[in-house]
Formats: C-alpha cells, structure tokens, sequence
C-alpha cells in the first residue's frame, strides 16, 4: 500500500468513527440493564434427589461427588441445550454492517443539518480526541529533537490550515457527490477519495519541506513521527456538512 493510500484511508476511517462510539455507547447501555436485572436462580436439573445438599455448619450447597459423576455420564436425565442459529455468513454480516452504518451515518428526510451534526459531532470528537492529544505530544517531541523554532512552527500551523479548508472542501464535496456515501457501497469511489486526498495531504508535507531543513526533516522522519497520519487525524472533521437525505 502506498503512503497516498494510507493517508487516505484516513479520510475514510473517520466515517466509521461514529458508528464506533455509538457501538460502544449502545453496548454499555445494554450493561447497564443487564446488572440492574435481578439475579435468576439457577438450578442443576441433573442432579439427583431434587434438594441441593447443604454442609451442616454454613448452611452453604456442598459438593456432592456422586451427583458430578452421574453429570458427566449424563445417567441423571439429557443435557438441557439451546437452540442454535444458524451461522451468519460473511455476505449477510456485511449486509447487516452496512445497514447499520447507513442507518447511524444516513440522514433521515425529517433531519435537520443541525440536528444530524447534533447527533454525529459528539462522537466524532470522542474517537478523535485522544489519538489528537497523542499526536500533537509527538509532534512536539519530534520537533524539539530537530530544533524547530517557534518561528517555523507558526509558519507550519499557517500552511496547514489552508490545506485543513481543502481537505475539509473536498470531503464535503465528495459526500455531495455521492463518492462517499453510508447508503450504498461504492468501492470505486473511496478509492478515488482516498487517492485524492492522499495527494493533499502528501502536499501539505511538501508546503513541511520548504520551512524545515533537510537534517530537520530527517531528525523528525527517523524519530518515527509521521506529518501525513497527523494531518489526517487532526484535520476539522467536525465541520463537514451532512451528507443528503437518505433515498426512498
């Protein structure tokens, strides 16, 4: 893979983002139910004598070795079992995924812009906020190995604001455009948006070139920190518009 598709990815990457933390969102609520349920007693159904024996000082269930032994010989009555479901093929799960991003990434004909940014942003900064802290650390530290001053800094932050309005403008328009979209799966699109925003992004670290020095560059470059994964985790995702509504 190359560096431009890697970096592309990273446009594409964002779209699940959402879905991620509502996943999680929706899984916790489902354990919090859970734990608020009362406990169900469950009783061993192959155990003989019907009463469970008790230990004559606690009060407690003792261990009852005939009754374990008939368990594993199944003597005391046919193992209880459930009803197993069929396996879900790799079609049908990818199917179900990608309704169930259509149904958390689409936007419903009654849904505002305002009420769709209203729902997705949260998430989108909850995913995104801690790899963004993460990044710009490294940034620093890679930057202080090289000696960059504060001068050159300024001047990097300039450069890539111009190409976090381009990134952000043509994600917007490829959504627009139905390249990008969480209703249908069209591969030949997200490859075509991630080439081009690869190609940005590898831009933004040329505009990098013609403010740091060639030994700066390589101090950065062999320090493990990479300008394109930086630029596409820290671009404004939150101010993309909402895609259209979806179809009938």
């Amino acid at each position: 893979m190359t560096r431009a598709t890697q970096v592309g990815a990273i446009g594409l990457v964002v779209l699940a983002l959402g879905f991620a933390g509502w996943t999680w969102r929706d899984n916790r609520r489902l354990r919090d139910e859970l734990a608020r349920r009362p406990a169900v007693a469950v009783k061993d159904s192959w155990a003989a004598g019907g009463a469970e024996p008790t230990s004559s000082d606690s009060g407690r269930p003792a261990l009852s070795l005939p009754a374990f032994g008939r368990k594993l010989t199944g003597t005391g009555g046919p193992r209880p079992s459930l009803d197993e479901a069929a396996p879900e093929s790799r079609l049908e799960r990818r199917v179900r995924r990608q309704n169930e991003m259509a149904a958390l990434l689409g936007r419903d004909a009654d849904e505002t812009e305002e009420d769709y940014r209203a729902r997705l942003v949260p998430m989108m900064e909850l995913a995104l906020g801690g790899r963004r802290k993460e990044l710009a650390e490294q940034r620093r530290v890679a930057e202080d190995k090289a000696g960059v001053t504060e001068a050159q800094r300024a001047e990097m932050d300039q450069a890539f604001s111009g190409i976090y309005d381009e990134v952000v403008t043509f994600t917007d328009t490829a959504v627009a455009d139905g390249q990008l979209t969480p209703y249908d799966r069209n591969v030949k699109g997200l490859l075509q948006y991630a080439g081009g925003l690869g190609s940005i992004l590898e831009g933004a670290e040329g505009k990098v070139g013609g403010i740091l020095s060639p030994d700066q560059q390589r101090i950065i470059y062999e320090s493990g920190f990479e300008w394109g994964e930086y630029l596409g985790v820290s671009a404004p995702w939150e101010r993309l518009h909402a895609p259209p509504p979806r179809p009938e």
